[in-house]
């Protein structure tokens, strides 16, 4: 990050450059990821309609009832989110980090959707 750029900047630019690759079907919905300092949201995009498919975040009482880490209520959400794509009839996704590094909350959230049976 030497080109004076600042942080938002940057992950601004790797979003740009992910979400060109990246495009959200019915039948492949994208897995879109949000990390604020506090909290972590995630959500099932169809980006051919424009509608969310489903959505999850840490900020539901259900989540936030067991407290724990950031890692722990991550991998809460990523459980969460999947069973509720699931509901909505879709097996498999496209996963959208949104610009932030695969590894923490981000990677939690991932694996935990694998584990309850998402297939990315």
């Amino acid at each position: 990050m030497s080109t004076g750029m600042t942080r938002q900047q940057f992950r601004r630019r790797i979003r740009h450059r992910v979400r060109a690759k990246i495009q959200g079907t019915a039948a492949r919905p994208r897995l879109a990821v949000f990390r604020s300092l506090k909290h972590i949201y995630a959500q099932a995009i169809d980006d051919e309609q424009g509608k969310t498919i489903a959505w999850a975040s840490s900020r539901e009482a259900a989540v936030r009832e067991g407290g724990g880490s950031g890692v722990d209520v991550a991998k809460k959400v990523g459980a969460l989110i999947a069973d509720r794509v699931k509901q909505a009839g879709v097996e498999s996704v496209v996963f959208d980090r949104g610009g932030f590094l695969y590894h923490g909350r981000v990677k939690a959230l991932a694996e935990a959707g694998r584990e309850a049976g998402l297939k990315f």
